[in-house]
């Protein structure tokens, strides 16, 4: 017995290589279970927010012993388990293994899937909605559509891990008062996991943007105001200028690096931020700066330069 008078082990139960936690603060995370249960072996699945109260978890051990030793362990204990100072009671659950019927928009992936609930699809913008999810890290795209369920947006991260990192934070949340339009009052984000896993934007406009391809065609019935085309002085257009630049790096006999990258291009002002990846078999990358003139003397002093002596990754 406990010392607060409730049993904190039920003996009489069969072990079972899965374990049942009661009393778990709200809202308990996965992260916070398999800190409290990794001590004792590997975790292969887990169950949060169970109960009318959201405060039950299972957690499913790969070997029976294990979770034995994991009982065993707190009932001879003077000190409970606990998570965030809350007493958990452990019991042995009645099942043998973790059954997740999750739906696909449960399933981590780099692209979520956003209903923006109490607005009109002219209501956000996609600068908004670029601004609200960068801050978790680059996004590569965005695509907004109207559906039964309300105006919604597919935004593509680097990897799950960032894309989960958002989600957490903002499901359930409302964008910024004073990023939307003087009549709405409110609006909140639920976000689930998308089944894409890259997503395909044919132009750049209103309604989608590929911040990975500057290059990409707009399409000017679909921006809000005709963008006009930059002239130069011959007469020829000229591409639009950006603060992103998009390097393609040719000829790799060196390792090439974040950390290099930033040495090369920081020499021409502040980078703010960098990704590189793999495109058509070759390396990209994308640097950030503050502001477009800073971008374009980069570009200017680097295209078509090497990074290291002797001709090799060439920009």
């Amino acid at each position: 017995m406990s010392t607060s008078g409730q049993p904190q082990f039920r003996y009489t139960q069969t072990p079972s290589k899965v374990l049942h936690l009661r009393n778990l603060p709200w809202e308990c995370t996965e992260e916070e279970l398999v800190e409290l249960c990794k001590p004792f072996g590997k975790i292969v699945n887990t169950k949060c927010n169970v109960g009318a109260n959201r405060n039950q978890a299972f957690v499913e051990f790969v070997d029976l012993n294990q979770a034995i030793s994991m009982v065993s362990y707190y009932a001879s204990s003077s000190e409970p388990a606990q998570v965030r100072g809350k007493t958990v009671y452990i019991q042995y659950s009645n099942r043998h293994e973790i059954v997740n019927n999750k739906s696909p928009g449960d399933t981590p992936g780099n692209v979520l899937l956003v209903t923006i609930e109490g607005v009109e699809a002219n209501d956000v913008t996609i600068e908004t909605i670029h601004l609200v999810f960068s801050a978790f890290g680059f996004v590569h795209k965005i695509a907004t559509f109207e559906k039964a369920a309300g105006f919604q947006a597919l935004i593509q991260f680097t990897d799950a891990e960032t894309a989960s990192s958002a989600r957490n934070a903002l499901d359930g949340r409302s964008i910024p008062r004073y990023l939307l339009p003087d009549h709405v009052t409110s609006c909140h984000l639920r976000i689930s996991y998308s089944a894409h896993t890259d997503l395909n934007i044919k132009f750049q406009s209103h309604r989608s943007r590929d911040y990975t391809n500057p290059y990409l065609p707009v399409n000017p019935t679909a921006m809000e105001g005709l963008m006009q085309p930059v002239v130069g002085p011959d007469g020829k257009k000229q591409e639009p200028q950006s603060n992103v630049l998009l390097a393609s790096i040719e000829n790799m006999q060196y390792a090439v690096t974040v950390d290099v990258l930033y040495t090369v291009f920081s020499a021409f002002g502040t980078v703010q931020k960098i990704a590189i990846f793999e495109k058509n078999g070759g390396t990209q990358a994308l640097i950030q700066y503050p502001d477009v003139t800073t971008a374009a003397v980069a570009k200017e002093s680097l295209e078509g330069h090497c990074i290291y002596d002797g001709g090799y990754c060439l920009q």
